[in-house]
């Protein structure tokens, strides 16, 4: 955004981007040029308050998922412990029961 001053009068441009090249774009002049340069400002300061309000909620579930990661990472842990005491074993990242393995729960006919 710029405001311009020319022979004595304020104009306002917007740089837009059109692929690799930046062209401005005429907004406005005089009284128009002003509000529409204070209205740019405004809409910056709030994009990055919001911007501060987003990194501070991620920051704040961040924290709350440690725990959570902690808990999902044990119960793998003794998941894979329970299977391999099992008989089970990873093939291609599938968990399967080797062969010839007696099972440790007879199935009910």
């Amino acid at each position: 955004m710029t405001l311009e001053r020319r022979d004595g009068n304020l104009y306002y441009y917007r740089s837009v981007r059109a692929g690799e090249k930046v062209r401005k774009v005429y907004e406005g002049s005089g009284e128009l040029a002003t509000i529409a340069h204070e209205r740019e400002i405004m809409n910056r300061a709030v994009r990055e308050h919001e911007r501060r309000e987003s990194a501070k909620e991620l920051e704040r579930l961040e924290t709350l998922m440690a725990p959570v990661e902690e808990l999902c990472e044990a119960a793998e842990i003794l998941l894979q412990a329970h299977l391999i005491a099992s008989g089970y074993h990873r093939h291609k990242g599938d968990w399967r029961r080797a062969r010839g393995e007696a099972r440790t729960h007879p199935r009910s006919a």
